[in-house]
């Protein structure tokens, strides 16, 4: 008997795309699923037998079509969405898609605001509670985030910034009555997942791209709010592979501060990228030098390793706060560099 798409079902379907990415990919995607789902795949994956090819291949297609039309959804929509599947695959076959999309995607007030001008939603935003605006700003791109944080006045920019980087799961009655507000002052635009997501990495992310003046003024509220938490976002708003983003002057500046032994160790894991941005400012015999180096040493721990790349960074933010270097794209609207 011939094994065709619709004798498989959904969790079937999903293990066969599994095997298909290799055991790589496949166990990435396994840290993200339920310990049920997990279990529900295993089970399907050591019962799969012979695939057909042309089956596993419209497996991959359909998975695609879906991931297409998830994109064209988030990018302007189900109407334009939908425009764009039947331009591709017809009316028939655009709208098969979508209906399997429409368990897994729900309409929310927090879909058009990133289609608002900064200055209109801060103009709405601006009276809430800080906890209100936290919660709106992360459901913003950082770019969009730090343009609307920089025009909240100062006192305010820090009490935001402080319940983005604590902020844990809102409960759903919390976000229902926001998303109410949101639709009944906005059009809605569209349909996506919900994603309440804040935390150090959310209020670095969007540090990263603010003012340097207004992210100094943050992180000092921050700082005498709570000093750990600030040194917890500064590590995560400027990692050692971040090199790249310094100009030679900058870098050669850094150079200056960093004990040789320390640059040898944290270039030891790092990418081609870096090395060559930092050979590229020393002579070539130091260039060399640092190379015999790091072959002589051996094989290390990656802790003692990404300690090394920790106390570069810390050198990095400490001349950048002094104002001796630059990061490309951080510095200021009226800053100029001499």
């Amino acid at each position: 008997m011939t094994l065709k798409m619709d004798d498989l079902n959904a969790s079937q379907r999903a293990a066969v795309v599994l095997v298909a990415l290799g055991p790589e990919v496949a166990s990435k995607v396994l840290k993200h699923l339920s310990e049920p789902e997990i279990e529900s795949l295993t089970i399907n994956i050591s019962n799969l037998r012979d695939i057909p090819p042309e089956i596993e291949q419209q497996i991959m297609k359909e998975v695609y079509q879906l991931l297409q039309a998830k994109h064209y959804i988030n990018q302007g929509g189900v109407d334009f969405a939908r425009t764009v599947l039947e331009q591709s695959f017809g009316m028939k076959r655009a709208g098969e898609i979508l209906s399997r999309l429409e368990t897994s995607i729900k309409t929310t007030g927090f879909d058009m605001l990133k289609n608002i001008d900064p200055k209109q939603l801060r103009n709405f935003i601006q009276n809430e509670l800080p906890q209100t605006i936290a919660l709106i700003l992360t459901q913003l791109n950082p770019q969009h985030a730090s343009t609307v944080i920089s025009e909240l006045q100062p006192e305010l920019q820090s009490e935001v910034a402080y319940r983005i980087a604590t902020m844990e799961k809102i409960s759903p009655e919390v976000i229902s009555e926001i998303e109410s507000v949101l639709e009944s002052q906005f059009e809605p635009s569209g349909m996506k997942d919900l994603s309440i997501s804040g935390g150090t990495k959310a209020i670095a992310d969007i540090l990263n791209l603010v003012e340097t003046s207004s992210e100094k003024v943050i992180l000092e509220s921050i700082e005498s709010q709570d000093p750990e938490l600030a040194a917890e976002i500064k590590n995560l708003m400027f990692v050692f592979e971040d090199l790249i983003l310094l100009d030679d002057r900058s870098i050669q500046r850094v150079l200056k501060d960093i004990e040789s032994k320390d640059l040898s160790v944290a270039l030891k894991a790092a990418s081609e990228e870096v090395k060559k941005k930092i050979y590229s400012n020393v002579s070539e015999r130091v260039a060399v030098m640092i190379q015999e180096e790091i072959e002589f040493m051996g094989p290390m721990r990656l802790s003692d390793v990404e300690a090394a790349q920790q106390r570069v960074v810390e050198v990095i933010r400490k001349l950048q706060e002094e104002g001796q270097i630059i990061v490309s794209g951080r510095g200021g609207k009226d800053e100029i560099v001499v």
